[in-house]
């Protein structure tokens, strides 16, 4: 029945449409971009050759993989996947190969061997002669070839975000390259370390091409395209402003109170995106400029495939206790750690049920306009095409009216339904 107490206005569920260009065949795009880059005049047959994979849920990504290691076979080299996700699966060998297993990337569905170590070198880059942890696989190998998906990145700015170059920097470096990585963020940009590390570790590396995936907003393969190691930076910089146009978003400016389902890194790197929630650069505020500006976050549960990772729990000022329940500490922890963003792995206020976390969460956030809370209501911050929202927000958007929902309902033990 509905809970007449709490301050929420009507609800009604919405649909937006964002673009939505879509690769017809895996195989056809991956093949044609190889072709372009004339390979066979910088390896030779029989060479060994690095394939990276990350730790991402990146659509086709098996077929790409696949295809990339049958063009590479073509020209007899020996290609092989190498785990280039720094500490993730819980930085061990066998947790990373878990981890591409569950993303379907194995041997048999890429065609080729799979090797995962944590052993690393230290490879000394740049006029300041930095010595920077790379896995010992890909040192040793004769060629390297990064595949990722280009997207804007969680916490940072600028024309080089998440994809290639972070890859090539943080992925390859295991656990170490990580804590690497992250540290130097303190200091320096992303584009200052791809400048005066990247470009040179890709030389050292012989980094032959970079395959560079983006993605519309309903998680399709929009856009594949290859680049030779010395255009890598420039065209990854390029691919970084087309994700920019196709990511998806919430179209409010201003929310009172943001409902969550699920957080995970299967859904983003900080389990829900900054980028859609407007706290790319404040854990827990907008800053000038950044929008949508959300008072509170309440997060319901943890995905099932973050396997207990609570990484970005820290950006919610409330959740279900079940989240608790859900959360290992050791393994989110090691990833916040990693990622120097420990605040992320600081946790909110928890409740027994939505009822008491939504009725907090509305008693926190000032007199509200029109004396209704506005709430949104979404799946994961990659599901945004459908969502639920207060009627006066979706007026106000101008969004399509799908299905009126009345006030927030709430079961005998004080739990919303999965609408």
């Amino acid at each position: 029945m509905a809970e007449q107490q709490l301050p929420f206005s009507e609800l009604v569920q919405v649909r937006q449409s964002f673009p939505r260009p879509v690769v017809t065949s895996i195989q056809a795009a991956v093949t044609e971009q190889l072709q372009q880059l004339q390979l066979h005049r910088r390896i030779s047959p029989g060479d060994s050759v690095a394939l990276t994979a990350g730790s991402r849920g990146i659509a086709n990504i098996a077929a790409i993989l696949q295809t990339i290691a049958a063009f590479l076979k073509t020209l007899g080299t020996q290609p092989f996947i190498v785990p280039a996700m720094g500490s993730h699966g819980g930085a061990t060998p066998q947790g990373q190969v878990k981890l591409l297993e569950r993303l379907g990337i194995t041997e048999s569905a890429c065609g080729c061997p799979i090797l995962s170590s944590l052993e690393t070198d230290l490879v000394r880059v740049g006029a300041a002669g930095w010595a920077i942890p790379i896995n010992r696989q890909v040192r040793q190998a004769d060629h390297l070839v990064l595949c990722n998906r280009i997207k804007p990145h969680t916490s940072i700015s600028g024309e080089l975000q998440s994809g290639l170059v972070k890859m090539s920097l943080v992925g390859l470096g295991s656990a170490a390259g990580a804590q690497w990585f992250h540290q130097r963020l303190v200091d320096h940009s992303l584009d200052e370390l791809a400048a005066h590390v990247a470009e040179p570790l890709a030389r050292q590396l012989d980094v032959i091409a970079g395959v560079g995936i983006v993605e519309n907003a309903y998680q399709e393969t929009a856009l594949i395209e290859a680049f030779a190691g010395e255009d890598m930076v420039a065209g990854e910089k390029r691919l970084l402003q087309r994700a920019v146009e196709l990511m998806p978003g919430l179209p409010f400016q201003d929310i009172d109170v943001l409902l969550i389902d699920q957080i995970g890194k299967d859904i983003s790197g900080t389990g829900m995106d900054t980028n859609v929630v407007g706290r790319k650069y404040n854990d827990h505020c907008a800053v000038d400029g950044e929008t949508p500006r959300v008072k509170r976050i309440c997060v319901r549960a943890l995905s099932p495939a973050t396997e207990g990772n609570a990484t970005g729990i820290g950006l919610a000022e409330f959740c279900h206790a079940r989240v608790l329940q859900q959360l290992d500490r050791p393994k989110t922890h090691l990833n916040c750690l990693a990622a120097n963003h420990p605040t992320a792995a600081m946790l909110p206020m928890d409740f027994p049920s939505d009822r008491d976390m939504l009725r907090a969460a509305a008693a926190t956030i000032g007199p509200p306009a029109g004396g209704d809370v506005g709430l949104v209501w979404i799946k994961n911050t990659l599901a945004l095409s459908e969502l639920v929202c207060s009627a006066n927000l979706a007026h106000l958007a101008g969004l399509t009216i799908t299905r009126q929902l009345g006030q927030p309902s709430f079961d005998e033990k004080g739990e919303l339904g999965f609408w």
